[in-house]
């Protein structure tokens, strides 16, 4: 996978629009101090007027949230895209997706090509979770997005994570990351965080980025043990994890089963420390706990030694 390029920074007064791409909000209170927290830094925030839809545990139909998107995508003021919340559905929207600029960006033969339009015209794409395919479908463009809080999630973040969050898009370096190395020694690679889950339903779909030479970093929330071993099998037997140089485990809340039952960091290590990769665990990003903000598609360095995750801010593309 190529280096993304960062969006322009962000700056207090800038336009942002707030979509609900995945499921139907539940959680309006904490999705109403996530807004807040946004316009008390300063930025305006546009709430769309479809955010309460509801279609099953769709947050409408597909053909509305896919207009969200289009809509924020191709406003010129927009200078950046919040997700509402996770669940499930936005993979549904990639099924026939293309990108606004990728549709300017393609030559007379119709061949897709990150151009000028795509250079001058990048805007900050937030969210986790089940946006990981929206993340990884614009990274496979050449733009890096943010794997970070939600609306619904943002306000229950410590002040340390927030603050990561906007100093992230407003331009300023972020802290290296630490949890437990499993060993491996020390890598470096183009970081692609994900839902472990979503991620695995992308592989071998024209939405999963090519996998060489990336640091995956996975997070998972009340999948159990049984399901975190199937899909990790599904990586290895379709050779997803083959060129792979580094894995970055968060947080996989409430995946525990009763027992008789392998834990999670069983399972983890049974299918992943022989791959003769960096292996890094307990970092905290993911679910129900500190959901440290990670840009997607930039390089990243693994200490596996250290268990540290750290990055090197570019706009290489």
């Amino acid at each position: 996978m190529n280096f993304c390029q960062l969006p322009p920074p962000l700056q207090p007064g800038n336009l942002l629009r707030v979509i609900a791409p995945s499921g139907a909000i539940k959680e309006f209170e904490a999705f109403e101090k996530g807004v807040q927290i946004w316009r008390d830094r300063g930025y305006r925030v546009e709430v769309s007027t479809s955010i309460s839809d509801r279609s099953g545990y769709l947050a409408g139909t597909d053909e509305n949230r896919r207009r969200q998107l289009q809509e924020a995508w191709i406003d010129p003021e927009c200078k950046g895209i919040l997700c509402a919340r996770g669940g499930y559905g936005s993979t549904r929207l990639l099924e026939n997706w293309i990108w606004p600029f990728e549709q300017r960006g393609r030559g007379a033969e119709g061949q897709r090509g990150r151009g000028e339009f795509a250079i001058t015209n990048t805007k900050w794409l937030v969210g986790f979770s089940d946006v990981t395919a929206l993340l990884w479908s614009l990274g496979k463009t050449g733009i890096a997005g943010v794997h970070g809080p939600l609306l619904t999630t943002l306000a229950a973040e410590p002040d340390w994570s927030i603050q990561r969050l906007f100093d992230l898009v407003e331009g300023r370096s972020v802290e290296p990351l630490k949890g437990i190395g499993w060993g491996g020694g020390r890598v470096s690679g183009i970081l692609l965080p994900a839902n472990f889950t979503v991620a695995t339903h992308l592989l071998n779909t024209h939405i999963q980025p090519d996998l060489d030479g990336v640091i995956l970093a996975f997070e998972d929330v009340t999948e159990f043990p049984y399901r975190i071993d199937r899909a990790l099998t599904q990586w290895r037997m379709c050779g997803a994890f083959q060129h792979v140089r580094g894995i970055a485990l968060g947080r996989f809340s409430r995946c525990d089963a009763a027992a008789p039952s392998f834990s999670v960091e069983e399972v983890l290590r049974d299918r992943l420390c022989d791959l003769d990769i960096a292996i890094v665990s307990d970092l905290p990003f993911g679910h129900d706990g500190p959901n440290a903000a990670l840009p997607v598609g930039i390089l990243a360095q693994l200490d596996s030694d250290r268990g540290i995750l750290s990055f090197t801010r570019s706009t290489g593309v």
